[in-house]
């Protein structure tokens, strides 16, 4: 098990801590396996109420550890990534999210199934998939035009720039914008608050509440996924990628 996740449970309360912050929090398929699993334990244990995801005060996620992704790609719904993803969007109790600085890719597209996100006045939100020659992933081409309306949808999703907190808040993603200093511990309030209810309540409630999309939802990432490994191959995504490893400028004038 690695210490890159944090995983500690009290009164209710899972909380899993993004703790790899000399790295910006990428993540790994270690992480990501962590993660799933910590996802599926607290699913199915009644001492487990409400689980709360939170990264540092300076940096939630810069997205995907690039080197470990490159030797480690994902490789269908049975891989890391993907039993993550599966998991956080049908994951039937409550979960909060506390946003820090840079929330970079799945930084970002992780909190779209989170119940409740509260953002850091510094946090920075970014979905540059286009800009690595890949496309949406964790049904994020679904749920990011439902909840920012298509225009400002295309604006984050086809140029990939970062926006921050107080967009996020008014398009819905977060919940409330506080000083970085508070964000962690004002989810953890919250979480208290939610964990004394009835889980029952919680749970019908939720699932009342997704019931409308959820097998959407499962298929539109399942989509993703294909087109994503399909074009992980491609040479944009070559490009963009050796580039960055290369710490030059991504030239796709021919691409």
């Amino acid at each position: 098990m690695t210490t890159d996740i944090l995983t500690h449970t009290e009164n209710g309360v899972t909380t899993l801590t993004l703790n790899r912050v000399d790295k910006k929090n990428s993540i790994t398929a270690a992480m990501y396996a962590q993660m799933a699993d910590a996802l599926a334990d607290a699913a199915g244990n009644a001492d487990v109420r409400v689980v709360v995801i939170q990264g540092d005060v300076a940096v939630f996620s810069a997205g995907n550890d690039i080197g470990d992704f490159l030797n480690n790609p994902p490789a269908g719904d049975g891989s890391p990534v993907f039993r993550f993803l599966h998991g956080i969007a049908a994951f039937p109790k409550p979960i909060v999210a506390a946003v820090c600085g840079p929330a970079v890719g799945i930084g970002t597209t992780m909190l779209l199934h989170c119940d409740l996100v509260y953002a850091g006045d510094n946090a920075a939100f970014s979905v540059p998939f286009v800009n690595l020659g890949l496309c949406p992933e964790a049904a994020s081409s679904l749920l990011i035009p439902q909840m920012f309306g298509y225009h400002r949808a295309a604006e984050a999703l086809l140029l990939g720039e970062p926006f921050m907190a107080e967009a996020a808040l008014e398009v819905g993603l977060v919940n409330r914008v506080l000083p970085p200093t508070e964000v962690n511990g004002y989810a953890q309030t919250q979480a208290r608050k939610l964990a004394a209810k009835p889980i029952s309540s919680l749970i019908e409630t939720k699932r009342l509440m997704k019931k409308g999309q959820a097998a959407t939802i499962a298929q539109v990432m399942t989509e993703e996924g294909a087109s994503f490994g399909r074009m992980l191959r491609e040479p944009a995504a070559r490009e963009a990628f050796g580039a960055f490893m290369e710490r030059r400028k991504p030239d796709f004038s021919k691409l």
